[in-house]
């Protein structure tokens, strides 16, 4: 009896548990709810320059002493929120250093992930009533597009929810983000030129409209040699004829769908284009290379090889302007690529892209004869191709939503939320992989793909943690180390540029470490096999595997001298990657490695011998990952190639040489000109990250010259609108190849990326396959300043500039309209001159709109118009179809 009641007694007790468990998690839920619906968050910029106004930005540990100072307003729309219980997460990529508001607290968690939750002091949001947090942080915030969406609420058990107000699929943040107007300058000695309407109108001034007579038969990218008769070719209805011997017939069904789409039907009864592929007829034998005759009666084309064909169509195509598609010039051109490598590198580990997007870049590489494609598909935020065998990649770490544990995802950053349904989350299935290999075989391209390691590792090693506990709840404690990718042994406290710990090193000590990069060697270049382009080049990544608190912009606490332009830190505690892990410190006594800041080089020299092992020969790295081996000789692999990522005003103007001088093949990629995720003009309304430059636009680029990095000098300023002093004093044997970067942090979307590389990757090809005449060669310990030297000829430049433009503004950008590719629609500038409106833009043909009643009605510009003085006036550009249209800008 007494057991029965007992029985009766426990049972009473588990269901009181559980009903004041449930009770409890409601509440929780309550309040989650209750603040991500009634508190609106705003975050404004209030300095930029802290240091110069009164913050002691070195006490605070700031790199170089540089802090801004933000104001975080929560406001209370509705009744009052007493409840203690809650944290709001946020993502700010600024370490945030002091919280001038004891109600509250902000912890870093890791990444640019931080967590703001109230003190004891706490005495709620009052009702309909703003509660003010000030804050200090690293560096400087002069973009808009710097301040993350999907800030979320959470509370004990409660499911997160994000703050309704910072919840957007979009780059437009003004729900929740100040404009920044007077805080556009990073420090005081910053002179670039705000972009307003006014100052864009003298920027564009000098660009004047060419007729159309004058743009006939230009193909961009520019051939080597170019005669255009002065006759046209019909083309009738019956369309063209390609007889085109030699080319597969994947890429001739490229070609076919490339005329249709300009309604030009391809039969055999139309105009005859033929190719024939004749490799002696071409002294240097470069791949891609062609001759092309366009006469009246045929086109006769002779290629190299089979990429030569189909880019001597792509030529015929270049001519051809979307609405005028019944003739073409007659004309004869002799082209070869500039460059053996001409590419672009996508970055889908910050931020996934679809499949969809992916292949549409492929394509408009394609017609703009670039032919190399490197993938970078894995980093810190996000694991992005499948790999069988090893499931936890996909299943973990190409997710991030709000799971503290890290079991289930990664943690939320960069503004993805506390759902895995964002552009945070997704991967490419095998499947999906090979079709894009195929997709890029078919158009020429080769597909680099590259895992990022040492560093930038932390969605792999999570991953590979996962399967670790996994496995030994299995007692399966073999296969659990298999691929484990940390010493336990490891203590070390580091910090890396992205602000993670040591989860984000890859130990390059451990055996399981290199069985891990095998598998997935292994199962790439299967997939590369099954797609008909077998792997010929594998990405090592390389980069940054460093303690960024080790670096010249701090101090050690405890040292004697110290100065104010430094952040001032206890560098005792702080330790190189791997420093404390047991496995590299026994590598270190037995000499395997100098010392443990070597380790990054020599897993780079391990890992060639492992894609040595699968047949490939090439290696490809960015350059700070070799920078302790001896020369590119130390590798198993017969070619090392460098992504070379150095700014010219911190010296790459010369570092550049050593690459060469080792003997590693040279891509150039630095990113204050081809780091197409930089800002296009100087403006806090045009997003982009800027710690290499404030702007680079289709002009800068266009202008850059990528075999004789010195010569820049004359024609650009450093990251703070100042010339800089450029000289080379090694030997130069030439460029490798020219690369643009589109890294994501901040661009979320499909649309985004292609805004942020479109049109700027045409200027990008035209370098990459034409050497102007304005560029210079290479002279050793010739020195270039701005304003004293002038070695580069402007008006040549000018001249081929302003063709280039004219291009793009009455032919290319309708080309891109019709491919459905979102490209930036440039600004138009302005100005009021005696009582009348002046317009320009950078792209002549473009059509310019202008409304004097706020936006509500539009105008076609085309002359100077009159404008009453009481007007409000507005302008944009508007795409060629009519479907889109620039940002808007009220003149001042």
């Amino acid at each position: 009896m007494k057991k029965i009641k007992a029985t009766i007694l426990a049972t009473s007790i588990l269901s009181l548990l559980n009903i004041c468990a449930i009770q409890s998690v409601h509440a929780s839920q309550q309040i989650a709810d209750l603040i991500s619906s009634q508190l609106n968050v705003k975050y404004e910029v209030v300095d930029n320059q802290a240091n110069a106004n009164g913050v002691n930005c070195s006490a605070l540990g700031a790199d170089w002493a540089s802090c801004n100072n933000v104001m975080i307003s929560l406001k209370n729309t509705g009744t009052a929120i007493n409840n203690k219980d809650w944290a709001i997460y946020f993502d700010n990529i600024r370490m945030i250093l002091a919280v001038d508001n004891d109600q509250f607290k902000i912890t870093h968690i890791t990444g640019d992930l931080h967590k703001l939750e109230p003190t004891e002091k706490f005495t709620g949001f009052p009702a309909n009533t703003t509660v003010n947090i000030p804050i200090i942080g690293e560096y400087w915030i002069v973009s808009e597009s710097d301040v993350m969406p999907r800030w979320y609420v959470t509370s004990s058990d409660a499911k997160p929810k994000i703050i309704a107000n910072t919840n957007t699929d979009s780059d437009n943040l003004s729900a929740f983000v100040a404009p920044i107007k007077q805080q556009w300058k990073r420090t005081a000695d910053d002179h670039n030129i705000l972009m307003t309407p006014a100052n864009r109108f003298e920027y564009n001034a000098d660009i004047n409209k060419l007729s159309e007579s004058s743009l006939r038969g230009q193909i961009l990218p520019t051939p080597s040699k170019l005669t255009i008769g002065k006759e046209d070719v019909t083309i009738d209805q019956q369309g063209v004829n390609l007889i085109l011997d030699g080319l597969n017939q994947d890429s001739l069904a490229i070609l076919k769908a490339q005329f249709k789409a300009l309604n030009i039907a391809v039969t055999e009864k139309g105009y005859q284009i033929k190719a024939t592929i004749d490799p002696k007829q071409f002294e240097q034998g470069k791949v891609g290379s062609y001759q092309l005759d366009i006469k009246n009666d045929k086109t006769l084309i002779t290629a190299y090889d089979e990429a030569g064909i189909f880019y001597a169509i792509q030529s015929i195509l270049s001519i051809i302007p979307v609405n005028h598609s019944n003739s073409i010039p007659m004309l004869y051109a002799v082209d070869s690529p500039r460059f053996v490598y001409r590419g672009i590198m996508l970055d889908i580990g910050r931020n996934f892209k679809s499949k969809q997007a992916i292949l549409s870049l492929l394509d408009q590489m394609a017609k703009y004869k670039m032919n190399k494609f490197h993938f970078h598909l894995s980093d810190d935020e996000g694991w992005r191709i499948q790999i069988p065998g090893l499931p936890e990649l996909t299943d973990i770490g190409s997710k991030r939503c709000h799971d503290l544990t890290e079991q289930n995802c990664l943690l939320p950053q960069l503004g993805s939320g506390p759902d895995s349904n964002t552009s945070g989350s997704g991967f490419l299935s095998r499947n999906d992989y090979i079709e894009i290999v195929k997709y890029a075989k078919a158009r020429f391209i080769e597909v680099i793909p590259e895992i990022d390691m040492p560093a930038h590792a932390r969605a792999a090693i999570v991953s590979m943690e996962a399967r670790y506990k996994r496995l030994m709840n299995e007692g399966k404690e073999q296969q659990a180390n298999e691929y484990r990718l940390v010493d336990p042994t490891d203590t070390s406290n580091t910090t890396t540029v992205q602000f993670y710990n040591r989860l984000s090193y890859l130990n390059p000590c451990l055996d399981s470490s290199k069985r891990f990069v095998n598998k997935v060697i292994d199962e790439i270049a299967k997939m590369h096999i099954e797609a008909g382009q077998p792997l010929n080049t594998w990405h090592f990544g390389g980069d940054e595997a460093k303690n960024i608190r080790l670096g010249a912009g701090y101090q050690d606490l405890q040292a004697k001298e110290k100065t104010n332009i430094k952040g001032t830190i206890d560098q005792s505690i702080e330790d190189h990657p791997w420093a404390k892990s047991q496995a590299c410190q026994t590598f270190v006594r037995k000499g395997e490695v100098k010392d443990i800041e070597h380790l990054p080089s020599y897993f780079a020299q391990q890992v060639s011998t492992i894609i040595k092992d699968h047949g490939i020969n090439h290696m490809q790295a960015w350059q700070d990952g070799m920078k302790h081996a001896k020369n590119a000789k130390s590798f198993a692999v017969d070619k090392v190639t460098v992504n070379f990522w150095d700014t010219l005003y911190w010296g790459g103007f010369d570092s550049v040489n050593e690459w060469t001088n080792k003997g590693y093949q040279v891509i150039i990629s630095n990113p204050d000109y081809v780091y197409l995720d930089m800002p296009y003009e100087v403006n806090p309304k045009e997003s982009g990250y800027y710690w290499a430059t404030r702007f680079s636009d289709e002009r800068k680029i266009f202008s850059f010259a990528p075999n004789n990095l010195p010569q820049n000098d004359e024609t650009s300023v450093d990251r703070d609108g100042n010339p800089f002093t450029a000289k080379g004093t090694m030997n130069w044997s030439g460029a490798y190849g020219l690369s643009a970067q589109i890294w994501t942090e901040d661009i979320r979307s499909d649309n985004k990326m292609q805004y942020m590389a479109f049109p700027r990757l045409l200027a990008v090809a035209e370098r990459a396959w034409h050497q102007a005449d304005w560029e210079m060669a290479y002279q050793k310990d010739r020195q270039y300043q701005q304003g004293e030297t002038h070695y580069v000829d402007s008006k040549a430049l000018h001249d081929d500039w302003n063709r280039f433009a004219n291009l793009l503004g009455q032919r290319e950008l309708a080309k891109l309209d019709l491919a459905g590719i979102n490209y930036r629609l440039p600004i138009p500038g302005a100005k009021i001159v005696n009582g009348k409106l002046n317009a320009n833009i950078v792209f002549p043909g473009l059509n310019i709109e202008y409304s004097t009643n706020n936006g509500k009605n539009w105008k076609l510009y085309t002359v100077p118009v009159a404008i009453n003085k009481d007007n409000t006036i507005s302008i944009r550009s508007i795409s060629s179809d009519q479907k889109r249209t620039s940002r808007i800008e009220k003149l001042n």
